[in-house]
């Protein structure tokens, strides 16, 4: 169901975006690569995700080492899958992946217009209940193919705080920064759980997602599909802190380029609780849960198993070295 949309205040950067920095030759790849997802945004929506589903065949093609890990994490995740049914979630997968990148265009540079068109939203009552209650509200997401896409779709709905992770590429990340500052207040970077924490208190929506390998500091090994994964507890710690409810939040992209649903579920009942680790098992179970409903949507490209408990086997070989001429 398509909900009405209210108006929101024009969020005003105050720094412009630091071109000089980025005019060395290292980066002009970079910026054919930002000029041709611009190029994107013009052209019609089924026809941007067809363009991006042949990207994603070509990754699959030639990213051997991704490839691999996704081969990896589907093997480990869906054992009762053939390994025909494996390989044709992969390949679905990297479809997928081709399809966020005009998709994470659409985030950055799309107008309103556009983004309306594509948003189906349900349970936007859940959030808007607990802001009522003064304690701001966490929406917890995940690593999904369409995490880009359903921020631009939020931001229409909500003005948001959100988190991010700095790319390793410096001026992708840089517009990704300027491009979720239009749209978000404020951008906080993931380590900074401080201006998480200060948000909530001034009763603002957090978005964030905790279900990457980001090493044991932090993190308690719990269950995801049957496996030990390192996942991060701050979603139970920030929750204790500041009173703050918990609401899952769930984007899918929808068949036949119908757009996306975007889903907010009620906030979770007596969470955090007494036991941590159980508040993270709760977490990635209904994780879980989400993912099976579209298992091709998630990010299985990451290195979700990369920290392994005291004498359990690595899963994934290193990540070769590029040789440089």
């Amino acid at each position: 169901m398509l909900h009405q949309l209210r108006p929101l205040r024009k969020i005003v950067t105050k720094k412009p975006f630091p071109w000089q920095d980025f005019l060395a030759p290292r980066f002009w790849p970079s910026w054919l690569g930002l000029a041709g997802m611009r190029l994107l945004v013009v052209l019609p929506y089924r026809l941007q995700l067809f363009i991006g589903k042949i990207i994603g065949h070509l990754f699959y093609l030639i990213a051997h080492y991704r490839r691999e890990i996704a081969q990896t994490n589907i093997a480990l995740c869906f054992p009762e899958l053939s390994a025909e049914q494996q390989k044709k979630l992969v390949k679905e997968h990297f479809h997928s992946v081709g399809m966020s990148i005009p998709e994470t265009a659409l985030s950055w540079w799309g107008s309103n217009k556009q983004l309306q068109k594509l948003l189906h939203i349900e349970g936007l009552e859940h959030l808007q209940t607990e802001l009522e209650k003064g304690h701001g509200a966490i929406l917890l997401g995940a690593h999904y193919t369409t995490l880009e896409i359903s921020g631009g779709l939020l931001s229409l709905l909500q003005t948001t705080a959100v988190t991010y992770q700095d790319l390793r590429n410096p001026l992708f990340n840089q517009v990704m920064i300027s491009s979720r500052k239009k749209k978000f207040e404020p951008v906080i970077s993931r380590h900074n759980i401080r201006s998480m924490i200060k948000a909530l208190k001034n009763n603002k929506v957090v978005w964030f997602a905790t279900d990457q390998d980001s090493g044991i500091k932090n993190s308690l090994f719990v269950p995801f599909f049957g496996q030990l994964a390192a996942t991060q507890t701050a979603p139970s710690r920030i929750a204790k802190i500041t009173k703050s409810p918990v609401l899952p939040f769930i984007s899918r992209r929808l068949d036949n380029a119908q757009g996306y649903q975007i889903t907010i579920l009620a906030a979770l009942e007596n969470f955090p609780g007494d036991n941590i680790e159980q508040d993270i098992i709760r977490v990635s179970q209904l994780i879980e849960t989400q993912v099976r409903k579209a298992p091709e949507q998630y990010l299985w490209i990451h290195r979700r198993f990369k920290t392994r408990p005291e004498g359990m086997p690595k899963l994934y070989r290193k990540k070769p070295r590029r040789v440089k001429k």
